[in-house]
């Protein structure tokens, strides 16, 4: 049994991976802002935490993260001002990386998006600007920590049921995935060494996920 906190843990995504952790015996907590949606969390076998990551500190945090073995970051703020999406996409989840190493916990994975990076190419007037921006200054701190990172990169997600199967690779045709993917790729990830220190960019595709991830290196 491992310990494995979900940060964002209302999110579809983490929802699915909750579902699917648990289903194998391991321990979860989602870390929630809203205590509304704590039985939503205990339906999925998780424990919920409140925890409300925007507005946490870095040492409050680690509180929160104390004792886990895995951290899977699949928060955001879901779109509005830029101001909420640099604070939660980019500074808390900066604080995370850095509360989960002050708690001792080296295994981290960061739910981000294909193509994340800084020279994403979008104009300042873009709505989505604050978005790219502050993901891919959370991956590039991710990737120069001393944490055992992965970082996903998922293209446009979906609500269909999962299929299984993805293609991997940053060359990889641009098609959609489904959420219950994605947390299908968390899981298998967090039982993948060979995925630490990648970022692994993927859509729903041919490729069973197992064999996907297997094959990462």
């Amino acid at each position: 049994m491992t310990k494995i906190a979900i940060i964002g843990g209302h999110g579809k995504v983490a929802l699915h991976l909750a579902r699917l952790l648990t289903a194998h015996g391991h321990e979860v907590s989602s870390l929630i802002r809203n205590p509304a949606h704590s039985d939503d969390i205990a339906a999925t076998g998780a424990t919920p935490v409140l925890a409300d990551v925007e507005n946490l500190s870095t040492d409050e945090l680690a509180t929160a993260l104390a004792g886990q073995d895995a951290v899977v970051w699949s928060a955001g703020a879901g779109g509005g001002s830029a101001e909420r999406t640099y604070a939660v996409d980019r500074d808390a989840a900066i604080r995370s990386m850095n509360a989960a190493a002050q708690a001792g916990i080296y295994r981290y994975v960061m739910v981000s998006y294909q193509g994340s990076r800084t020279d994403h190419g979008a104009a300042a007037d873009d709505g989505m600007f604050a978005y790219y921006e502050a993901k891919a200054a959370a991956d590039d701190y991710l990737r120069a920590t001393s944490l055992n990172w992965t970082i996903l990169g998922p293209s446009a997600l979906t609500l269909n049921p999962a299929t299984g199967a993805i293609n991997a690779g940053a060359d990889v045709p641009r098609r959609d995935t489904s959420r219950e993917n994605v947390a299908l790729v968390a899981a298998a990830v967090l039982a993948n060494d060979n995925t630490v220190g990648r970022f692994i960019e993927f859509t729903d595709g041919d490729v069973p996920i197992d064999e996907a991830i297997a094959a990462i290196r």
